[in-house]
């Protein structure tokens, strides 16, 4: 089957990734009213197809935002000022969840704050033991800083012992990693479109458990664009819909991209996304490089985070890539300066691994003045 996209530059990015020709032909279709009865049947079909990728049976909820509003909005919908949490703060976008729980007056307790590891389960119970008052936990299955994996099902083991509600930022892991909202016994879980799910930018997706929706029913901070009450009464009319105007070529492409993955089999997905990883990994490894966080105990398959030796700019490796179509991104925080990341999501497949490693062994082999071993 042929998934390729318009020509243009190699996305080897964490997002936004490629968009598949069909998902792309999805949203240029001519403008359908949000109110129709023809939108209502593309809603409501990704609303069904996008359950198995949660794995849930609940009906994922459309928000008409980025993935970091979508973080924000989980804050403003299930707590109030004062509430106590605990937030893995172990890369850059759990600190910014954290951050967003701070803005909203929420006490933040943070734990595992190592970008090299994923969240440690033990803190956690420690720190639970400690502050019985911790209504939450919050952490990223996989932080796109670091690439780091964390174990959820073992956080939220831990959580649910203390009757904590998980929450869990999904978003550059659903569609391209194995989830299970409803058998991990998840609170709240967060995904977008730009990501494994092969669409344009500014289209999030927020599952909610029932006990998370009873912290819905009693939270007291101000939410109107984001509250997730009226979106789960508008999208579980008989004829679904969102609340105000949606965002309709992006429900169109995302869509269009589930029809593709269910296709493909969500099991070949998650075991191409495997291989990939795996296949990047060893490569850079034959190429002398080693990843940013060799010490972890478990790593994304959609992204990898690679560190360069002493003296080799990152901006001079990802420049020279850029040069030959292939874009990747620049590390993040204490990472910036010394590494960059690979993105290998979505619609990316072993063929464009392939292409960017031969690219990153050129161009080692020009910048460092020496010839790597070919990256097999």
């Amino acid at each position: 089957m042929t998934m390729r996209a318009a020509d243009g530059p190699l996305l080897m990015t964490p997002g936004p990734t490629r968009v598949p020709d069909r998902v792309l032909q999805a949203g240029a279709r001519p403008m359908i009213h949000h109110r129709s009865p023809e939108f209502s049947r593309e809603l409501a079909d990704a609303v069904e197809l996008l359950g198995p990728v949660f794995g849930t049976q609940s009906k994922p909820l459309p928000v008409h935002t980025t993935g970091r509003g979508a973080l924000e909005a989980t804050i403003c919908n299930l707590f109030s000022s004062g509430d106590e949490i605990a937030v893995c703060c172990n890369g850059k976008f759990g600190e910014m969840w954290a951050g967003f729980a701070e803005s909203y007056g929420v006490i933040v307790r943070r734990f595992s704050t190592s970008w090299e590891c994923g969240a440690d389960a033990g803190e956690l119970e420690r720190l639970l033991g400690a502050r019985p008052g911790i209504r939450a936990v919050a952490l990223a299955y996989v932080d796109t800083s670091t690439g780091v994996a964390s174990d959820v099902a073992a956080i939220a083991r831990v959580a649910r012992a203390h009757d904590a509600l998980v929450l869990v930022d999904g978003i550059p892991s659903i569609g391209g990693m194995p989830f299970a909202f409803d058998e991990w016994d998840l609170d709240i879980t967060v995904t977008a479109s730009q990501k494994c799910l092969m669409s344009s930018p500014g289209l999030s997706w927020v599952v909610v458990s029932e006990r998370g929706w009873r912290a819905v029913a009693t939270s007291r901070l101000p939410r109107h664009y984001w509250d997730f009450t009226a979106i789960k009464r508008t999208i579980s009319a008989p004829k679904p819909e969102t609340p105000g105007t949606t965002p309709v070529h992006l429900v169109l492409q995302v869509a269009e991209a589930l029809r593709m993955m269910h296709e493909e089999g969500l099991t070949n997905v998650y075991d191409r996304h495997a291989a990939m990883a795996l296949r990047v990994r060893e490569g850079i490894a034959s190429l002398g490089l080693s990843l940013q966080c060799p010490e972890a105990d478990a790593y994304a398959a959609t992204m990898t985070a690679i560190a360069l030796p002493t003296g080799v700019a990152p901006r001079t490796i990802r420049d020279t890539l850029k040069a030959d179509g292939i874009w990747t991104a620049a590390g993040l925080g204490p990472y910036e300066r010394g590494g960059f990341r690979i993105g290998h999501m979505g619609d990316i497949r072993m063929a464009d691994v392939e292409r960017t490693l031969t690219a990153l062994r050129n161009v080692m082999a020009t910048t460092t003045g020496s010839a790597p071993a070919a990256a097999s």
